[in-house]
């Protein structure tokens, strides 16, 4: 009887739907597909005679996004193609966004490599005009440094404790308005803060040209950006650490300097570092406030100073084969010194990352 009923049983089919369990294109499919779309690309750009080799890349993408929709809709199916299509679209943007990236890099390294030397970061253009060969770009560097620093030390400590108390104890309108007014700080133009810092502290207050006036518009600029990144380090905090310290009966205060803080340095420290790196290539209120000069001004209280920005524009603006040499060399130190930056940012943040496992 068993037997029976078991025979009546409709039997399943384990075979899936013909539109899934069609063939693959192989692994090597993107890869092949991509040289045959770069080949039609140059041919057409040849073919129609066109000189920018950027018209020739983007033919080449639209080439190879259209071929690899139509190669797996055919082999594959329509719901695979359209999963192809999105990768490829991520990998053509991703190139286009490389591309201009490594160009700058390498056009940088190759123009700015002639003139760089022991002699170019140890002298300064005293005595040198910008037509001659020689001289350096020491005093531009020390007044980068000078300047990023002390722009640091104001905009650091105010941004901090700005962050702490939108995220501890901001509530209300006070809170919303900082939030606010930090957002439109985010985007304010670099010559707006200058002119703010030259009409208060040059013009209102009778103070000259100097690096600590161009250090305060830098952490006008800096600030917003520190309180941003460290408002969102501090948002990341478990809640479970700030009330486990409350429940012992710590302070307040206390729980912020001792147990949240440590816990989102890491993050805080890049976030300084990348303001810190986003500030360095400022030009516009060194213009108008450190005024520039061929010396060394070791004082960034007392007189003009450089920086990298203002000596690539100085340099440039001349118009000698010397100068562009040591416009490059400039620009390959400076971005070297925001390479440095960041570097340094990624070593604070993993030195400082919470440790996981026992």
């Amino acid at each position: 009887m068993s037997h029976a009923l078991q025979d009546q049983r409709p039997t399943r089919k384990s075979a899936a739907p013909a539109g899934l369990t069609r063939g693959g294109l192989p692994r090597w499919a993107p890869a092949g597909t991509a040289v045959l779309a770069i080949a039609l690309g140059c041919g057409i750009g040849v073919a129609t005679d066109l000189h920018s080799k950027v018209q020739w890349g983007l033919i080449a993408s639209i080439l190879f996004v259209a071929i690899t929709y139509t190669s797996s809709a055919i082999i594959e199916n329509r719901r695979q193609a359209k999963d192809r299509v999105a990768t490829s679209l991520v990998w053509v943007c991703f190139i286009l966004a490389v591309i201009p990236l490594l160009s700058l890099i390498w056009t940088t390294i190759s123009r700015g490599a002639e003139a760089l030397s022991g002699d170019f970061l140890s002298h300064s253009m005293n005595g040198v005009t910008s037509f001659e060969e020689g001289g350096g770009v020491y005093h531009a560097l020390l007044g980068t440094i000078e300047q990023v620093a002390l722009a640091a030390l104001i905009a650091a400590p105010i941004g901090l404790l700005t962050a702490v108390y939108l995220v501890e104890y901001g509530k209300g309108s006070l809170a919303k308005a900082v939030t606010f007014f930090v957002d439109v700080m985010t985007g304010i133009p670099s010559i707006v803060a200058g002119l703010f810092i030259l009409t208060t502290w040059n013009l209102a207050l009778g103070f000259g040209p100097s690096g600590f006036a161009g250090s305060m518009a830098l952490s006008i600029l800096m600030m917003p950006v520190v309180v941003r990144s460290t408002e969102e380090m501090l948002k990341l905090v478990p809640n479970e650490l700030r009330e486990a310290a409350l429940a012992l009966g710590v302070p307040k205060w206390r729980v912020i300097l001792k147990v949240v803080l440590p816990t989102a340095i890491g993050g805080i420290a890049t976030g300084v570092m990348l303001a810190v790196a986003r500030i360095a290539g400022e030009t516009a209120p060194i213009m108008l406030l450190v005024f520039g000069t061929q010396l060394i001004n070791g004082n960034p209280f007392e007189g003009a100073q450089s920086s990298l920005p203002l000596y690539i524009w100085e340099q440039y603006k001349v118009g000698s084969e010397a100068s562009y040499d040591r416009a490059w060399a400039a620009a390959l130190v400076l971005i070297a010194f925001v390479m440095i930056l960041n570097l340094v940012a990624r070593g604070i943040a993993r030195w400082k990352a919470p440790k996981t496992g026992r």
